[in-house]
């Protein structure tokens, strides 16, 4: 009886370690989704976390200096500028008018430093109009 009872709390110190370390980790890699008017009233406590951010890419506010990239998201008439700093190339539908998710963190200037950026241009998925009279031919 002694046996089963030191391999069940072996078991159990063990399932509690995994357990524990699974949890933690989990919570330092987890991003929150946030639209800009949510990480305005979140005031100083979204600077200390690991945040993703969207919006609309604004028009006209793409700048190219080096490997830095600064632009200005914009939703429902509110703005946020975002620098992207990160090591990988930005995706082909980053263009003004895309919708984008920049992962990063606000800093102290209220700018968003990102380190990745995602973006997607609704246009590119709509469907292709049709030609009157005929649903198979669509027109190019």
């Amino acid at each position: 009886m002694k046996n089963y009872l030191k391999f069940g709390i072996l078991i159990l110190a063990i399932l509690g370690t995994l357990g524990w370390l699974a949890a933690g980790g989990i919570s330092d890699t987890k991003t929150y989704y946030k639209t800009i008017a949510e990480l305005t009233q979140m005031g100083d406590s979204a600077k200390e976390k690991r945040l993703r951010v969207g919006g609309d890419i604004a028009a006209g506010s793409i700048e190219r200096k080096g490997a830095e990239v600064t632009f200005v998201m914009a939703q429902e008439k509110m703005q946020l500028k975002v620098v992207y700093n990160g090591i990988e190339p930005l995706p082909d539908t980053f263009k003004p008018g895309a919708q984008a998710l920049a992962d990063g963190k606000l800093g102290a200037d209220g700018v968003f430093h990102a380190t990745k950026i995602q973006a997607k241009c609704a246009s590119k998925y709509e469907a292709a109009p049709q030609v009157k009279g005929n649903p198979a031919v669509r027109s190019s």
